[in-house]
């Protein structure tokens, strides 16, 4: 009789069973969509199959909303007995889901947020990220504003847990002066007229904004109607992606992001990745697709290490943390958090040789970098 609470005792002839927890409805639907069509790849690279098992990937709408995203983590974890659960793009949604799965001895894989609290004293053995810390990326940023010679600096975000971190991040490393800080409503607030009037009276140095998803959209399109573009140089990280550049690229055209990925990460994963993608679907990925797929390879690599038997939750965990696959970023290097040790580096928006908008690497920000909270968690 299986103990209350561990997952059953599948048989070699059952599936590899993967809960994917998204957004697929509300104005943030198009990352859900993108993040949806990596994993389908990912399936279709690997044949439909780990160690010779057939994969069912189950996916769940979390509705923008957190208290949705844990009832749909209860469904796969409790009613659809998935093996493992990844996905997860908000940072609000993910601290209100972690605990269902983790505690009930589910692997979690997020795909996206990084909140801080579960990078430092709320990290857990059964869970791991291929994306990031939240801070991280804006640490970089903080560093590029620095080698720009940005003096005054403006800054604005949406007021809730990533918002925050990414400010922080900022915070950490930029060595000028903050002369104004905005932390809007989110999601409701997509006006930001006001905001931007009192970021023309600053006249600082540069802006930096981190607004994902159509927050983001909105935000390229406002600034540049009130032709602060001619005046105040834009930074942004999760704020222009391969999803809203086709609606903003124009407006977007010059301006410069941080990234532990871009389209033309010159890794032979990566390659694969964007050049099957873009053949299947007929755009180019965004990060958020990248760390997707990578979601799925990262599980396909310890279900082959052992074998297919998930029975053994210890050398599951062990597989997961060698992370013996090629990564779209090339080796995935996790640190004692489970928080992936990584590059990070500074992105302009340009156009392609078909005159598509997308990114490019301009330079290496940081090499092997790992999150400041790594030394607040337990795990050694």
């Amino acid at each position: 009789m299986a103990l209350m609470g561990a997952p059953a005792i599948a048989s070699a002839a059952d599936p590899v069973k993967i809960g994917f927890v998204t957004t697929l409805t509300t104005g943030a639907g198009a990352i859900g969509k993108d993040m949806r069509e990596a994993v389908d790849l990912a399936v279709e690279h690997l044949g439909g199959k780990m160690a010779g098992r057939d994969i069912e990937v189950i996916y769940e709408d979390d509705g923008f909303k957190p208290e949705i995203g844990k009832q749909k983590t209860d469904k796969l974890v409790k009613k659809d007995n998935v093996d493992f659960i990844a996905g997860y793009i908000w940072s609000h949604v993910l601290m209100a889901s972690y605990k269902s799965a983790v505690d009930n001895d589910t692997f979690m894989i997020s795909s996206n947020a990084g909140p801080s609290p579960l990078a430092g004293k709320l990290c857990h053995e059964n869970l791991f990220s291929t994306s990031w810390q939240n801070d991280q990326t804006t640490m970089a940023m903080g560093e590029v504003l620095n080698q720009r010679g940005i003096k005054k600096l403006y800054i604005m975000a949406p007021n809730y847990a990533a918002g925050k971190n990414m400010v922080s991040g900022v915070e950490r490393t930029f060595k000028g002066e903050i002369i104004g800080k905005d932390m809007t409503k989110f999601p409701d607030q997509l006006d930001f007229s006001a905001e931007l009037a009192k970021v023309r009276a600053a006249e600082p140095d540069a802006l930096f904004v981190f607004y994902p998803g159509k927050h983001g959209a909105q935000f390229i399109t406002q600034y540049a109607q009130a032709e602060l573009n001619k005046t105040v140089p834009l930074y942004t990280t999760f704020t222009i992606d391969s999803i809203s550049l086709p609606r903003v690229g124009e407006l977007a055209e010059g301006s410069l992001m941080t990234m532990f990925w871009s389209p033309d990460l010159d890794t032979p994963g990566n390659k694969k990745f964007v050049t099957d993608f873009k053949a299947k679907y007929g755009h180019y990925p965004s990060h958020y697709a990248a760390q997707s797929y990578d979601s799925i390879m990262l599980i396909n690599s310890a279900v082959e290490k052992v074998n297919g038997d998930l029975s053994d939750r210890a050398a599951v965990r062990s597989a997961l943390k060698a992370a013996d696959f090629e990564s779209v970023r090339g080796e995935l290097k996790f640190g004692n958090n489970h928080i992936p040790i990584q590059n990070f580096y500074l992105r302009e928006v340009v156009k392609d040789e078909n005159g598509d908008y997308t990114t490019k690497i301009v330079s290496t920000v940081y090499e092997n970098h790992q999150d400041p909270y790594a030394q607040e968690c337990s795990m050694k």
